[in-house]
């Protein structure tokens, strides 16, 4: 779906600005268009296009991240037990975004809702028995929540077979396999989500700037002044804003400083590059239904565990292994090489040189991803896929993530693999920094924007947000009745049988 054409006479003056073209601010300028159609929107891309950078399905989001296959949200602790709390709240996120998603396509905001969203059993898989047995752990855990009901367990690999045939052809009868999963998992095209939001933004009458980029941030009286550049003139102009969203990815950081609000000092960012092996055939494609996830390699950040993953990407499906680690200073795709060194200044020096001290199994992992072979990529594809042909497949480069550092007491610096939301004392200007789950939780993120940005307002908009979210203000885990209901219309709406 191409973009709208952007508004041939640009306002000055605006109620809200949206930074960036991704799925954040789609969603926040969709939420605020619901609760306030009065107000005055402008939205500010770099790129000519929305949903191109993070947001794109080949640049890392595309999972539908709800804790279903991520081994990463339920580690095993101390003790031997596997806390459900945190995927329980990954999950809780995901069913506000499905139930967002249900409303525009309810409304006929969206047309086609397998345009975006498929369904796609989530699985996990492991090798060995210290990995079977954590599993298996976390399958009796998790399973006793109410979210996570469905989900199955097996350490036989003709039900493997059954479930993933890629993942138990030519494999070893003898070792040890264990698989987890759900079969009412997602596949999201996050891009095409992305811009049929746009889309609809500009038939409501918000300005639409592509191929414009936000260079400076400053404080006016009455909220932000921001500079914007036209990329195709050359151009700069001033627009005023009441309310300011940053939601421009691996770019957020830099902004976020420009504005010089208390509250982005101490924050760096660590960029994380990395790679997939996209397979080019079609037979193979059609044999794989399925997000099949793996475990982290020692050292390596949580957002690369390995997945032999079906995905359906511009309504076509294909299939992916990775993804394998890299590194560029950029913190976008389409970035600098001077964005890393740019964003250091004498509030995060001390959190950044703290981390690189306590990461240095990510540097090695980095390293040592970086230097790895063709050859050696399609070998550890092979301990997912073991007759996978590496001639089946090309190498396409991902997106740049850049993890969040803060501040800490204790060790000066900490990486923290999840996302951020900065917000000024007064509210004037929020940003989202960090990754995973990213994407998938943007609803649920963003009302908490608005819950932290617009207190005077926000309980006016309940009753409407409930409208949006029947489960508002419910936590699903504890209310299986309303699961149950929630789960059902969602399912109807979104097509997902």
């Amino acid at each position: 779906m191409e973009n709208p054409v952007p508004s041939p006479t640009p306002a000055t003056n605006v109620d809200i600005a949206l930074i960036g073209g991704g799925v954040m601010s789609a969603t926040l300028g969709t939420l605020l268009k619901e609760l306030e159609p009065s107000w005055s929107i402008a939205l500010f891309e770099n790129l000519d296009q929305a949903g191109t950078e993070s947001s794109d399905p080949w640049n890392n989001a595309g999972t539908g991240h709800s804790a279903l296959c991520e081994l990463n949200y339920s580690p095993m602790g101390a003790d031997g037990t596997v806390d459900p709390t945190k995927a329980v709240g990954i999950n809780e996120q995901w069913q506000v975004s499905r139930q967002f998603y249900s409303y525009q396509v309810n409304q006929g905001r969206i047309q086609t809702p397998s345009s975006f969203i498929n369904p796609l059993p989530h699985m996990s898989f492991v090798l060995g028995d210290e990995h079977a047995h954590y599993l298996k752990t976390r399958f009796e855990s998790l399973r006793a929540q109410p979210l996570f009901e469905t989900m199955e367990y097996t350490e036989d690999l003709a039900t493997i077979a059954d479930w993933a045939p890629l993942v138990a052809e030519g494999r070893n009868p003898n070792q040890h396999v264990a698989a987890s999963r759900v079969v009412g998992g997602t596949d999201v095209d996050f891009g095409s989500l992305t811009r049929q939001l746009t889309t609809n933004l500009g038939e409501d009458g918000v300005e639409l700037n592509f191929g414009h980029k936000v260079t400076g941030l400053d404080r006016n009286g009455t909220g932000w002044t921001l500079t914007v550049k036209n990329n195709a003139t050359g151009e700069k102009r001033t627009v005023n804003a009441k309310f300011v969203f940053v939601g421009a990815g691996g770019g957020a950081l830099h902004l976020l400083q420009a504005s010089g609000i208390p509250e982005a000092k101490g924050f760096g960012g660590f960029p994380v590059s990395g790679q997939f092996l996209r397979s080019t055939n079609e037979d193979v494609i059609a044999r794989h239904h399925a997000k099949v996830y793996g475990q982290a390699s020692v050292g390596a950040p949580p957002m690369s565990v390995p997945h032999l993953d079906t995905r359906f990407v511009n309504g076509k499906r294909s299939l992916m292994f990775g993804p394998y680690g890299g590194f560029s200073p950029k913190f976008l795709k389409s970035g600098s090489y001077l964005d890393l060194v740019a964003s250091v200044r004498p509030g995060n020096l001390i959190p950044m040189l703290a981390v690189a001290k306590d990461n240095l199994g990510l540097v090695k992992y980095l390293v040592t991803e970086v230097l790895k072979s063709r050859e050696a990529k399609n070998a550890a594809m092979r301990d997912y896929y073991p007759n996978a042909n590496g001639a089946d497949f090309e190498l396409i480069t991902a997106g740049q993530r850049v993890q969040v550092i803060k501040k800490d007491k204790k060790r000066g610096g900490v990486l923290q693999f999840g996302t951020e939301v900065i917000t000024s004392a007064d509210g004037s200007i929020s940003g989202l920094l960090g990754a995973s789950p990213g994407a998938s939780t943007a609803a649920p993120i963003m009302i908490e924007v608005l819950r932290r940005c617009f207190p005077q307002d926000f309980a006016g908009w309940e009753s409407k947000l409930t409208e949006i979210i029947p489960s508002f203000g419910t936590k699903l885990n504890e209310n299986p009745e309303l699961l149950a209901e929630v789960t059902e219309a969602t399912n109807k709406a979104l097509d997902l049988k």
